[in-house]
């Protein structure tokens, strides 16, 4: 078994792409995902280590010492962070040349030879589901031999056949105790969960079928794969048992809500451990499974609204109407259940006036906090192949879709809207949803309560505003 490292590389200041992120780049406030793609395997292969550079604040001289006592370092990478990622295994490659390299991610899945011919440094690529993949190499079998894995052999990039899905979840051991070996969990923050927060999956894939959404067509697939309700419920009770400082646990499976009976079966074993939980949702569930998941412990549902255009929702195969929005929403303030709304601006076909509709539509909803995101069209993505076919990209390379300082940036536009005009939306957007009595009033209270709320609140005011200036400056001088 070979000397195992699982790398988050070090990249932009503030940039979260570490393997759980759904949207790799920096935040309007400082917010770092757990990196658990990658503690998945690593919980898989004996002596080995997750080092996660962005969040603990480790720059590349101080990642090169650490790779330095390690035989074979499997970097997570993504799409706007592949070149940067590429360097970073040229640099571990130029120290120690026997180093053996191996890149992970969804973007390492979908486009395997076009990932390794970015860089002779990188070894091998694992597709799709990789956490076995990963282990097979720390195990020292031949390449050759290994499902679902890509590598060179004299020059030219070998496609090892496809490695099956894993059906049986619960074969998969644990995360926490890698989470606590090697992370500093106060390093992780979210502007919407409370601090310090853990997060973790209690299942893979999503049935629903959004044209944009990354996971699921690149990795996890539309089958929701899940770990049984004991199975989650023990790790939970443990979790809480190892990290008694944590307030709140997020299960961060891409639609935790795609299976009702099973999310109601979960709730109902947590209930007593007393815990406080939050996870993603859909917004058509129904009144009761939301009332009992409340009197389990459940705070809040991170849920993707995305515009408030009827027509785009349609086109994204949202498969949720603005009427099953607006009730799931009515429900959800009646039971005292908060919500994260996210909302993206250049979906197809946006136009100026889809754009006023999703934001008076976001201020009718008016959930306790909101995120706007650019639409990102990701290889491997339905939305992807659209905008290839339908010339929609704004730039000549496809895969560019963040500006210098790690903030994304708009690579589509339309007949009558430019990527200027979408790009924009999102400051006046935000500008105009936070800017009114009510919101401003709901994170004065949260303040009030607690006195380190309040200083959180005051740093991530500043960072959001700071933010803003920057895509406001960024904006004037494209």
């Amino acid at each position: 078994m070979s000397r195992t490292l699982f790398l988050g590389p070090p990249s932009f200041d503030g940039f979260d792409g570490g393997a759980g992120s759904r949207y790799q780049a920096r935040r309007e406030v400082t917010s770092y995902w757990y990196p658990t793609w990658l503690a998945q395997p690593a919980a898989l292969v004996p002596n080995s280590r997750l080092l996660d550079c962005p969040p603990h604040n480790l720059d590349i001289k101080q990642c090169l010492k650490e790779c330095q006592e390690y035989d074979h370092v499997i970097l997570h990478t993504s799409t706007p962070s592949l070149k940067n990622d590429s360097k970073v295994a040229e640099a571990i490659k130029s120290q120690k040349p026997s180093t053996l390299v191996g890149f992970v991610g969804a973007h390492a899945a979908v486009l395997p030879a076009e990932t390794l011919k970015v860089s002779p440094a990188i070894d091998w690529v694992g597709r799709k589901e990789f956490d076995f993949t990963c282990k097979e190499v720390a195990e020292g079998r031949p390449l050759a031999e290994i499902d679902g894995l890509s590598y060179r052999r004299d020059g030219k990039v070998i496609h090892n056949r496809e490695r099956e899905l894993i059906l049986n979840m619960d074969e998969l051991p644990w995360v926490m105790d890698v989470y606590k070996r090697d992370l500093a969990i106060e390093k992780y923050f979210i502007g919407y969960l409370q601090h310090p927060y853990v997060s973790m999956y209690t299942g893979r894939g999503c049935p629903a079928q959004c044209s944009f959404c990354l996971w699921p067509q690149t990795i996890g697939g539309h089958k929701y794969r899940v770990r049984s309700a004991e199975n989650v419920a023990a790790e939970m009770a443990y979790a809480k048992k190892l990290f008694p400082q944590v307030k709140e646990f997020f299960f961060d499976d891409d639609t935790f809500t795609a299976n009702l009976p099973r999310a109601r079966e979960i709730a109902q074993k947590l209930k007593p451990l007393g815990m406080t939980w939050s996870c993603n949702s859909r917004a058509n569930v129904n009144y009761e499974t939301i009332r009992l998941m409340k009197e389990c412990g459940l705070r809040l549902l991170l849920v993707g609204y995305e515009s408030g255009s009827e027509d785009i929702l349609k086109r994204i195969k949202k498969g949720v109407t603005l009427e099953e929005m607006r009730s799931f929403t009515k429900a959800c303030r009646e039971l005292g259940v908060d919500i994260h709304g996210t909302f993206v601006l250049g979906l197809p076909i946006e136009t100026p006036e889809t754009i006023e509709q999703t934001i008076r539509f976001a201020m009718e909803l008016d959930v306790f906090s909101i995120q706007v995101s650019l639409a990102a069209p990701y290889p491997g993505t339905e939305l992807y192949e659209q905008a290839r076919l339908n010339g929609w990209f704004s730039k000549k390379d496809k895969t560019d879709i963040l500006q210098d300082d790690g903030l994304q940036q708009s690579t589509l536009e339309y007949p009558g809207l430019s990527k200027a005009q979408i790009y924009d939306a999102v400051d006046r957007f935000y500008r105009t949803y936070y800017l009114r009595p009510r919101p401003v009033l709901r994170i004065i209270k949260t303040m009030l309560e607690d006195k380190d709320v309040c200083v959180r609140r005051l740093r991530e005011g500043w960072e959001f505003f700071r933010t803003l200036r920057e895509r406001k400056h960024a904006s004037a001088t494209a």
